[in-house]
């Protein structure tokens, strides 16, 4: 019988088909498979990522920069900011192995005296998953030490000695501090939270000083090795300030020492409403001082208890306390207005010198005052007789500088009104500087009787930065400066980024003109109304100011002297001003004259300003305290204010109540 053969080729054939179709069904499973990922991976890969991540142990925080430094023209340290350190707890870490938890809180407790273990405890019970908890904020470094030691501490054979403390870490952020509390504390101003400058260059260059937070993350592996990622942070840059530290000391403490002398003189209450000194480089605009009184502390700016007492401020709302601490917080000598009084009087002649519409030989008749639709009477009600040019300054004569300004006219007054800076912002570097071009006559609203007043200080208003600005131009040659304060900006390594040179703005009036009133102010001081201000053996020129306050009816004044210092070459222009000073009789720039001479009896040794003039031993300043006050010196007020009787007044710049009204 025959056999059958099989059918090899026919099977393997089959064998072939079934495998390629396997093959392509796998390859189409792959494809479809990777569509799906790729699918996934394009509408929830964010999602997906974030729960992978999730069960790892993955790391990131933020690293905080430090915001700049403020200091001043030596280098000295006005404002900084210290690295302080918040205690975090990782319980989830903590409490991962049961051996972590009680080493944990043993260290904790010893190190930091403010932790409960209670609440360790409860923390270890209760959030076991928490990864941050903050038991303490803002510790400084010293605080933190001993933990930090006691955790890295290794025995002689480089083992740790306490393993078993985990998931404590600590969070480094930066706070600002203050060095000396309250010094330019109007000035500098203050941070609130997040960096956030409030008042003050703080404010002002708050962009300059911040920095940009850097980054650090990374996976934590489970043998605790950190491979890290670090984005550095970009520190904040420093500022450079014009004022001087040891001047803006003086100052601070002569103004102190004047309103504590004068608290409770007169009415009980303090020394003035406000004291305020301004002390400027006349050739480049640069503040070297600026104050103003009551002051408070940087470190803590809400703080008025050394204000007010216990009872006071528990009987305070939130809106009253709230408005207080903003009067406090302002800068006076920027943000103030108020009508000067007769330190307007140099400006007004140079104005008819630089005209030519005045000119020193010129004499002037004063009998008491001028009339208009009312009468405007001069300091003296009975006359001063006739009066030069110098001698009006020096007498500080109302009538005679009205006189002048018949010759001068509106237009002209008020040109040079504009070009001194009246009326408009200096542009100093401080936030809040007063708008003051609704507080000054227009060519069409201006009255005789306005230009008048205007002429000798009344009946518009100044602040004390546009007036001490536009005086400097008046002493120095003629030439504007704009006030600054910053002189240059640094970055953390201390390079330079920027500097602020001087700005000259424009020509007041020539240097002719400015030699003519620097010479009358040096005989006003010498021999005039401000001999009160002298500093024995010194050069020196300036001008007093009384300004009757509105409304005119409450007899109260504001009180100032302007000066400059060496004669020759002026290196200093100091402004004074005392907001009612608390007297029985508070019509005198003698108040304001006593602390200028104060403080540049110190200021000038300092600034190696020698003296120039023989001394004569004679000022010894004036005594104007108490009910029955004596005055001495070489000025001496005569007479009482009587209105009623309209007796003659000796006393310095007394003003027409009422009259002076602005329409």
């Amino acid at each position: 019988m025959r056999k059958r053969k099989k059918p090899v080729r026919k099977m393997n054939r089959t064998m072939r088909t079934k495998l390629i179709v396997l093959f392509n069904v796998i390859v189409l499973a792959l494809c479809g498979l990777i569509g799906r990922l790729m699918y996934i991976e394009h509408s929830s890969g964010d999602k997906y990522e974030k729960k992978v991540l999730s069960m790892q142990s993955y790391d990131s925080k933020t690293i905080p920069y430090q915001r700049g430094e403020i200091v001043d023209s030596s280098g000295t340290v006005l404002a900084t900011s210290v690295a302080v350190y918040n205690v975090i707890l990782d319980c989830s870490v903590m409490t991962s192995k049961e051996e972590y938890v009680e080493p944990t809180i043993d260290a904790l407790t010893k190190c930091f005296s403010e932790l409960k273990r209670e609440d360790l405890e409860k923390y270890a019970s209760e959030k076991k998953n928490s990864k941050y908890i903050v038991l303490a904020k803002k510790l400084p470094y010293d605080e933190v030490q001993p933990f930090i030691e006691m955790q890295d501490a290794v025995d002689k054979d480089g083992n740790k000695v306490n393993p078993n403390v985990k998931g404590v870490w600590f969070e480094k952020e930066y706070q600002r501090q203050y060095p000396y509390n309250s010094l330019a504390a109007s000035v500098i101003g203050f941070t609130s939270s997040g960096n956030v400058g409030t008042t003050g260059l703080e404010n002002y260059y708050d962009d300059v000083l911040n920095g940009v937070n850097g980054r650090e993350y990374g996976y934590l592996n489970s043998d605790s090795d950190f491979e890290k990622t670090v984005i550095p942070a970009q520190d904040g840059n420093t500022l450079v300030c014009s004022i001087d530290a040891n001047i803006q000391s003086i100052v601070e403490k002569k103004i102190e020492q004047w309103n504590k002398k004068y608290s409770d003189n007169y009415y009980e209450g303090a020394g003035s409403l406000n004291t305020a000194v301004l002390v400027m480089n006349p050739q480049n605009g640069e503040i070297l001082a600026m104050a103003d009184y009551p002051e408070f502390d940087l470190n803590n700016p809400r703080d008025l208890s050394s204000l007010y007492s216990k009872k006071e401020l528990e009987s305070m709302t939130d809106e009253e306390s709230m408005d207080i601490l903003n009067g406090l917080w302002q800068n006076y000598c920027v943000t103030a207005t108020y009508e000067p009084g007769s330190v307007q009087k140099p400006f007004t002649v140079a104005c008819g010198l630089d005209t030519g519409t005045v000119t020193d030989d010129m004499s002037f008749l004063c009998d008491g005052g001028e009339q208009f639709d009312r009468w405007v009477s001069c300091v003296n009600r009975n006359g001063h007789g006739m009066e030069t040019v110098r001698t009006t300054l020096m007498d500080s004569c109302n009538d005679a500088i009205m006189q002048m300004t018949y010759r001068i006219g509106k237009e002209n007054f008020l040109q040079y009104q504009s070009d001194f800076g009246f009326g408009q912002k200096t542009g100093i570097d401080l936030p809040g500087e007063a708008n003051t071009s609704t507080l000054v006559y227009t060519a069409d609203s201006m009255k005789p009787i306005d230009l008048a007043t205007n002429a000798f200080g009344q009946n518009y208003n100044c602040t004390m930065i546009q007036m001490a600005s536009g005086f400097s131009s008046l002493i120095n040659g003629g030439t504007y400066y704009q006030p600054h304060i910053v002189t240059k900006i640094t970055d953390a390594s201390g390079n330079t980024v920027s500097t602020i040179e001087p700005k000259a703005v424009k020509q007041t009036v020539s240097e002719s003109t400015s030699r003519q009133i620097k010479d009358y102010l040096y005989d006003v001081v010498t021999s005039g109304t401000g001999g009160t201000a002298k500093v024995d053996g010194y050069s020196m020129g300036g001008k007093t100011g009384t300004a009757q306050k509105l409304p005119r009816t409450r007899r109260k004044h504001l009180v100032s002297f302007m000066g400059f210092a060496p004669y020759d070459d002026p290196q200093l222009v100091i402004y004074c001003i005392v907001d009612e000073p608390n007297a029985p009789d508070d019509a005198h720039s003698y108040f304001a004259q006593n602390i200028v001479r104060e403080i540049l009896e110190e200021v000038l040794p300092y600034k190696n300003i020698y003296p120039d003039e023989k001394k004569t031993g004679r000022n010894k300043g004036l005594d104007v305290t108490g009910e029955n006050a004596q005055y001495t010196g070489e000025h001496n007020p005569v007479a009482r204010r009587d209105s009623d009787k309209k007796k003659t007044e000796t006393k310095e710049e007394e003003n027409e109540p009422e009259e002076e009204k602005q329409e």
